[in-house]
């Protein structure tokens, strides 16, 4: 094995191990990444010149990733926690819903934002970007299709890789807002926080898309501001 490869496999180990505190603590964890995401994007969509408005109301599903670790980018791996919610109803078209929780993990892109500690937001663009996440594990330019958003107001949404996209990929570190790519990253379900959470057995399927439990007082902020930015599904 590669001396890179290592590394970021104990890179990876060490920021799991972090992770392992009481089933309280855990808990706890689980619902200020969800208020921590909530307020990442409220601060991102007040910066109109940040996501294009016409996107993110094509947009069936928004994920965001609340200060992913600088250790995480040693050798370029990461790990980092965030959540995943969707429009609800049969064709997305209906109010935002329960978020699941979910994990990023592997990818080169430590090299393109220099190491820092960063938000990331992806737009899944349509049904089949979505199914796919919260189904497993989701490799971001090859299962799934995925692509540097563009920014600001004037940004064109209809090139050929906006329209071509499942998902569409932000950054922003150190106050610098930006496209960004990550393919060869992962994207999975964080099923023991969905338990925690929710208190019970749920697949992200059921929480995100089957709506089969009411959203945690901790997503209140996430959900409202996307059902204030982005209350109707443009197609």
């Amino acid at each position: 094995m590669k001396l890179k490869n290592v590394l970021a496999s104990i890179t990876i180990a060490l920021l799991m191990l972090a992770f392992s505190t009481p089933a309280a603590d855990k808990e706890e964890k689980d619902e200020d990444r969800i208020k921590d995401a909530g307020r990442v994007l409220t601060e991102i969509l007040n910066v109109p010149d940040d996501i294009p408005q016409d996107l993110l109301d094509k947009a069936a599903c928004v994920v965001v990733f609340p200060s992913v670790l600088k250790a995480a980018f040693i050798v370029g791996a990461s790990y980092g926690r965030g959540v995943m919610t969707c429009r609800t109803g049969p064709d997305f078209n209906g109010p935002w819903g329960a978020p699941s929780m979910m994990a990023l993990e592997g990818g080169s892109f430590g090299l393109q934002i220099g190491g820092e500690a960063t938000d990331f937001v992806l737009l899944v663009m349509n049904e089949r970007g979505a199914s796919g996440i919260l189904s497993s594990k989701v490799k971001l330019g090859g299962d799934a299709s995925v692509a540097a958003g563009p920014v600001g107001r004037t940004a064109s949404a209809e090139s050929d890789v906006t329209l071509r996209a499942e998902i569409l990929s932000y950054s922003r570190a150190r106050g610098a807002f930006a496209g960004v790519s990550l393919e060869g990253s992962t994207i999975r379900p964080d099923n023991d926080a969905n338990r925690r959470i929710y208190g019970e057995k749920l697949s992200a399927k059921d929480i995100v898309l089957r709506h089969e439990t009411p959203a945690p007082p901790a997503a209140a902020q996430l959900i409202e501001t996307l059902n204030a930015r982005t209350p109707r599904h443009r197609t």
